[in-house]
Parts: C-alpha cells; structure tokens; sequence
C-alpha cells in the first residue's frame, strides 16, 4: 500500500508550509489526483485520517480529493484524447505512438487554516 508513504510525504509538505507561514492549525488539505495514478482514494482517507491524529497541527483535519483526466498525446497524429476510454491505442488513428500528458500526478492544490486574526 504505497497510499501510506505518500500520506506521510503530504502531511510533512503541508506541515512544512504552514511553520513557514506562522500557522498552527490546519482544517483541510485539498489534493488534485490524476485519475491513472494507481492512488486508491479510500485508502489515502484512511492512511490520512490516522496519521492526522499524530500531530496538533494536524488533528482533524480533513482531506478532499479532486480528480484530474487522464490525457494521452498521440505523435502520428497529434491528437488527444481520453486516456481511460482508450487506452494505449489512439482512438482517431490507431496508433500506439503514444504518450500520458495528465493524470497521473499528484498535486496539493489547497491547503485551508484559520485566519490568525480572528
């Protein structure tokens, strides 16, 4: 189960941005998930919300996930299309001359804390 290690790879980036900011809570992460990432999101909730627990800063705290498309980039025609209907084999050509262009990264899109103010 690799959603663990980057559970903990997560939660020391946005543990690290916050100290950097002066913040001492965090409320919610928001993750963008590339749909091909092999990343099972039910387990990445479970993963974070038990290592959540280990740490003040972020006890609670929520985790969302936004999913990113997968699009693959065909060279011998130079279309694109979805990767999950189609695979390897370009749907407008047949080509197999392909690559991924999104969706199997994963990005911290949002990270939410208290205003310090109020």
């Amino acid at each position: 189960m690799h959603e663990l290690g980057v559970v903990f790879h997560i939660a020391n980036q946005v543990q690290e941005v916050a100290k950097e900011n002066g913040v001492d809570k965090i409320h919610q992460v928001t993750l963008s998930i590339g749909e091909v990432s092999t990343i099972i999101d039910e387990y990445l909730i479970d993963c974070w919300n038990w290592n959540s627990k280990k740490t003040e800063m972020l006890n609670d705290c929520k985790l969302e996930i936004e999913k990113i498309e997968a699009i693959t980039f065909c060279e011998d025609c130079e279309k694109e299309y979805k990767t999950i209907e189609h695979g390897k084999t370009c749907p407008y050509c047949g080509g197999g001359n392909t690559y991924l262009v999104t969706g199997n990264e994963v990005k911290i899109k949002e990270i939410l804390v208290s205003d310090p103010d109020n």
